[in-house]
């Protein structure tokens, strides 16, 4: 007798089997998979209006840390090595505990986007979260909804610029900054001096805080430079504009930017005055992304030596110098600019 034979199934009954099977799980799933992706994709998005607001928190925030840390006298400083002009590059504690804290409540507050700090440590911090304030200031001059795609956004912070002068006790010069830019733009820039409690902040098409002054002199103009990297400025700017100009030397980049503007004197002396910021050898990009901001949204520019856009993405180093202006022709300022190669200087 023979045994009975199995139930064979061909290979298109296989496939259709499968079908059949990926079918019902689709009805079955459905739902919860295209809820699930709508979800992901609303979390992907960020409202521009509470990034600055975060933004602003964050300075405020680390520059308590900064101002906390230089009146204890515990700065702790050490050298991160030297710059190619030869200038000591410092590290102190009020850089890494405004680092901590500033970092941190930017990455709680919106996980999904990249920050960028000039300090390096992933020290975490669940404490600091955002506290869903948005100041008054900025819900009236700032429309919300403007949500753009997490992917692409990139934050630049500096938990302290002009750390030079913070061990010198020359506070005037120290700010913590903030930047957000969007697809390499910069849009959102804040700025805040720790020691005199100014915050000034941008929102480029939207609205800020500062104004530019009422008038600015180009022939020459009083010109500021950096004090600790400032390689042969003075005779490239001597060249462009002759003898007679004024060049006053200062510490951090964010200060240099809020000399061209109208900024309330909290001290006296606090802010001095410039007309154009130039700077030539390399900077890095959470120096002055903060301050291409405030500019932009207040109609000057900020650009390399040769007029050309900064990409506020990638690569933190900007090698091609800068020249920042507002309420002034500044395309007429670059062309007076001699020809200049940073890499070779």
């Amino acid at each position: 007798m023979m045994a009975p034979m199995g139930i064979r199934l061909s290979p298109l009954g296989v496939a259709v089997f499968c079908l059949l099977g990926l079918g019902v799980i689709y009805h079955l799933y459905a739902g919860v998979i295209s809820s699930r992706l709508a979800a992901f994709r609303q979390r992907r998005k960020v409202d521009l209006r509470d990034l600055l607001a975060v933004s602003v928190e964050a300075a405020e925030l680390g520059g308590r840390e900064v101002k906390k840390v230089r009146e204890g006298n515990k700065l702790e400083e050490k050298s991160k090595g030297k710059t190619k002009e030869g200038a000591n590059e410092l590290l102190t504690m009020g850089d890494l505990q405004s680092h901590i804290k500033m970092f941190n409540l930017i990455r709680n507050t919106f996980p999904e986007i990249t920050v960028n700090s000039e300090e390096h440590y992933d020290l975490g911090d669940k404490a600091a979260t955002w506290s869903r304030d948005i100041p008054a200031e900025i819900l009236n001059k700032i429309e919300g909804g403007k949500d753009v795609p997490a992917e692409s956004i990139t934050v630049w912070i500096d938990p302290l610029d002009a750390t030079q002068e913070y061990t010198e006790s020359l506070v005037n010069y120290v700010t913590t900054m903030v930047c957000v830019a969007v697809d390499g733009k910069p849009i959102i820039g804040v700025i805040h001096q720790p020691f005199t409690g100014l915050t000034a902040w941008a929102f480029v098409g939207q609205g800020s805080n500062m104004h530019p002054r009422s008038s600015y002199s180009v022939n020459p103009p009083k010109t500021i430079v950096s004090r600790s990297h400032s390689g042969k400025v003075k005779s490239f700017i001597r060249d462009a504009f002759g003898n007679s100009t004024a060049i006053t030397e200062a510490g951090g980049a964010g200060y240099k930017v809020l000399s061209l503007l109208d900024v309330p004197a909290k001290e006296p002396g606090s802010i001095g005055q410039a007309d154009v910021y130039i700077h030539i050898t390399a900077i890095k990009k959470w120096d002055i992304c903060a301050g291409a901001a405030l500019l932009n949204a207040l109609g000057g520019h900020m650009t390399t030596l040769k007029g050309e856009d900064i990409d506020y993405s990638g690569t933190p180093l900007n090698k091609d110098g800068l020249v920042a202006s507002v309420g002034v022709d500044h395309k007429a300022i670059v062309e007076r600019l001699p020809n200049w190669d940073p890499e070779k200087h």
